[in-house]
C-alpha cells in the first residue's frame, strides 16, 4: 500500500507541485489544506503517514499547526517547506515537532530525499 501524504500550503501551485512530485514517486495524496486550521482537522480525520507543511499561511500558521498536530499525535511525521530566509522559523518548527525541512523552490530529488529521511 502506498504511503499517504497530506499537502499543506496556502498557494495552490505549490500544493500541486509537491503533490505531483510525491504522486510520481508512488505516494498517495490523501488531502490538501490551504491553512493550518484545515491541516489540523484533516490530519485528525485522515491520519496520513506524512504531512508537508508550509510555514507562513493565513489563519493558522504552519508552526502552530505542527504544535497542535504533534500534541494530538507525537508520532506525526511533518516535513516543513520554507522559503529562503526563514531559518529562524524552521528552527521553531523543528522545536515544535517537525522532523525535517525543505527550501523553496523545490528540486524533486531534494523533496524525495527529505521525505525518505522523515519516513525512515
Amino acid at each position: 500500500m502506498a504511503q499517504t501524504v497530506l499537502v499543506v500550503d496556502d498557494a495552490i501551485f505549490m500544493r500541486t507541485m509537491i503533490a505531483d512530485i510525491l504522486a510520481q514517486a508512488g505516494f498517495e495524496i490523501v488531502g490538501e489544506a490551504e491553512n493550518g486550521r484545515q491541516a489540523v482537522e484533516l490530519y485528525a480525520k485522515l491520519k496520513p503517514d506524512l504531512v508537508t507543511m508550509d510555514i507562513v499561511m493565513p489563519e493558522v500558521g504552519g508552526i502552530d499547526a505542527v504544535r497542535e498536530i504533534c500534541a494530538a499525535d507525537p508520532e506525526a511525521r511533518i516535513l516543513m517547506c520554507s522559503a529562503m530566509g526563514q531559518q529562524a522559523l524552521v528552527v521553531q518548527a523543528i522545536q515544535a515537532g517537525a522532523k525535517d525541512f525543505i527550501v523553496k523552490p523545490f528540486q524533486p530529488s531534494r523533496v524525495l530525499e527529505a521525505v525518505q529521511r522523515v519516513l525512515s
